[in-house]
């Protein structure tokens, strides 16, 4: 059995997710059969081709080497979330993002895409790389999806419309190169998610040219949200305020529903969530529910014995 979990934020969670990979290493007897971690997804801010997630910071060469390094030589891959939907012929140049995937360009890495642009460029440019049709694109129909699924990609995450729509998913090809978004904090069918992921989008380009121009100066968000998604209450939602929403897929349907039929990829969202709702998050869907509160006091002792979470 693979129950195989893609995870938040490789940059900004670095010690979150290394300790949690080394806990899971070291210690199987905390988490439920098949846990596997599939990969940390992410990107190095700023990053131009980022998209889904507005993410802003600055991180060095040196930090994306160590980063890269600590969690492949744990061969565990980093999956780049180059899902911004608004690029253009001249973004395909950016020297920061072609600079990553350079560094990262050893067989073992991998990259989300939504824009057919940049696709066709890293195909050609980067073929290294396995690529996961993303979230992004929203394929909200069983005619999508399947139609997705005939392309060459290594996984292809369904639109998380479709969770629990078991009527479509059973009969669905290549189960086990399918993804669900288990946790999304979006309102079900939300008839604004599309346009976000453009004003994102927008949003990651704007920030990027201005960080060069301007790198001393704080970046403006409010005048790139036209559409004031940035104050959208959804994207606060914590774990325990998602799970009655018809797209949440429990810990207990995927081992008694999801594995059985065939599919085995679950991606965790929390790129831009607090560190302490990561760790209820994790603790939720992997760890085994009877040892669930060991289990995360066990991870808080081994961050706080790192510097990695002060309590004072």
């Amino acid at each position: 059995m693979k129950v195989r979990f893609h995870l938040p934020d490789f940059s900004g969670s670095f010690k979150l997710n290394l300790l949690f990979a080394e806990m899971l290493k070291n210690h199987p007897e905390y988490f439920r059969e098949g846990v596997e971690i599939a990969s940390f997804y992410g990107v190095f801010p700023p990053c131009m081709w980022n998209g889904g997630r507005s993410q802003g910071g600055n991180t060095d060469k040196n930090y994306m080497k160590a980063v890269i390094k600590e969690f492949n030589d744990r061969g565990i891959p980093l999956r780049f979330t180059f899902t911004n939907i608004m690029l253009e012929k001249k973004h395909l140049s950016d020297e920061r993002c072609n600079m990553m995937l350079h560094l990262a360009d050893n067989g073992m890495n991998e990259v989300i895409v939504a824009s057919q642009l940049l696709e066709d460029y890293i195909r050609s440019e980067f073929p290294k790389y396995k690529l996961t049709s993303s979230t992004c694109k929203r394929l909200d129909s069983k005619e999508a999806l399947v139609a997705e699924l005939e392309k060459d990609y290594h996984v292809v995450v369904a639109d998380y419309d479709l969770n629990n729509k078991f009527d479509i998913l059973e009969n669905l090809p290549r189960k086990k190169d399918i993804e669900f978004l288990i946790n999304a904090c979006c309102q079900p069918e939300c008839k604004g998610r599309s346009q976000h992921y453009k004003d994102i989008s927008q949003q990651q380009i704007a920030f990027c040219n201005h960080i060069k121009k301007y790198p001393n100066v704080p970046f403006d968000l409010e005048k790139y949200d036209p559409n004031h998604f940035s104050s959208c209450p959804y994207s606060k939602r914590n774990i325990f305020e998602i799970r009655g929403l018809k797209t949440h897929i429990s810990p207990e349907a995927i081992w008694e529903k999801y594995v059985p039929m065939g599919f085995e990829q679950f991606k965790i969202e929390g790129r831009t969530a607090s560190t302490l709702n990561k760790i209820e998050t994790y603790m939720y869907y992997m760890a085994k529910p009877e040892l669930r509160e060991e289990a995360r006091y066990f991870l808080l002792n081994m961050m706080e014995d790192s510097g990695a979470l002060i309590f004072t």
